[in-house]
């Protein structure tokens, strides 16, 4: 690792008194992840902070969690009260319905907060649960490609949650918006690491890597493989560097969700430990520059 600091790509915070989050208020829901009741609490700054520990993250990028559409811009509101208190996240990214015929008027309230820097509007989950929401069908509807389009004109970014069957139509999609910036989150959702699985998840990547301004973020194998070890996902992370590139790869931690199979450092030392043999410019590049420079932080 070099001496220089973290910056986490890829968190979440939340107040369940402050903001509706569905699936944290189910009770004995098993998600794809795993079992959310021991995360089925507030999760604010100050408990990252105690997560983060002696690491060197110095900053960290918030993405909106599944909270509900009514209070998507008071989550935004109450995230920029968190950072002005412990200068943590330094970036906003918030839920804003694309297809909605108000998402101007939204995205001007969430532009309230200097840290606002773009939306995450989830494609895709998991196979399951996709089919039970029916987000895939977003990138057929032309609102959807109406709404991305509005983002790039405001210098907005896009965060892209989808899973590997899902690649190619979105590199379609995004294809057509080449002056939107978008972070792949948590490598395109792999979960299927047989060899056709893992054929379909990099041919996937290599579709979606050909458009320039798409960056990668590493995070999540916990949500997907809950006893991952570090040379479990080590040939996958790698495949991610090759296809993107050092200087298109950001770290992310998940949590508080990833909490759920591993600790904070345990998830950051794996990708410390992973891009190790890279030179120190391309460290810096995956731990720290990506991030800053995609989130403008």
């Amino acid at each position: 690792m070099t001496d220089d600091y973290i910056v986490d790509a890829h968190h979440h915070l939340w107040d369940l008194e402050v903001c509706k989050h569905t699936w944290l208020a189910e009770k004995g829901v098993i998600r794809f992840f795993g079992d959310p009741a021991p995360i089925q609490k507030n999760y604010h700054a100050t408990d990252l902070i105690a997560d983060i520990g002696t690491l060197p993250v110095r900053k960290s990028v918030h993405i909106q969690c599944g909270v509900a559409e009514e209070d998507a811009v008071a989550e935004t509101m109450w995230i920029d009260s968190q950072a002005r208190s412990h200068e943590m996240p330094n970036a906003i990214v918030a839920f804003c319905d694309l297809t909605d015929q108000q998402r101007d008027a939204a995205l001007d309230q969430h532009a309230k907060s200097p840290r606002f820097r773009g939306v995450r509007q989830i494609v895709g989950r998991s196979t399951e649960e996709d089919r039970q929401t029916g987000t895939a069908a977003l990138l057929e509807n032309p609102e959807f490609l109406s709404g991305l389009k509005r983002l790039a004109e405001r210098g907005l970014s896009f965060d892209l949650q989808l899973t590997p069957p899902l690649m190619r139509a979105a590199a379609e999609v995004f294809g057509g918006v080449p002056e939107l910036n978008v972070a792949l989150c948590h490598c395109g959702s792999p979960s299927d690491f047989t060899k056709n699985g893992t054929e379909e998840w990099q041919t996937g990547l290599r579709a979606l890597a050909a458009l320039p301004n798409l960056i990668c973020k590493v995070s999540g194998f916990g949500m997907f493989n809950h006893d991952w070890t570090t040379e479990g996902i080590r040939p996958h992370v790698l495949s991610v560097i090759d296809i993107f590139g050092p200087e298109r790869v950001a770290f992310g931690s998940n949590f508080p969700v990833d909490r759920l199979h591993a600790s904070y450092g345990e998830v950051m030392v794996a990708h410390i430990n992973i891009v190790s043999s890279f030179s120190v410019r391309e460290q810096r590049q995956m731990l720290a520059g990506t991030a800053e420079r995609f989130y403008r932080i």
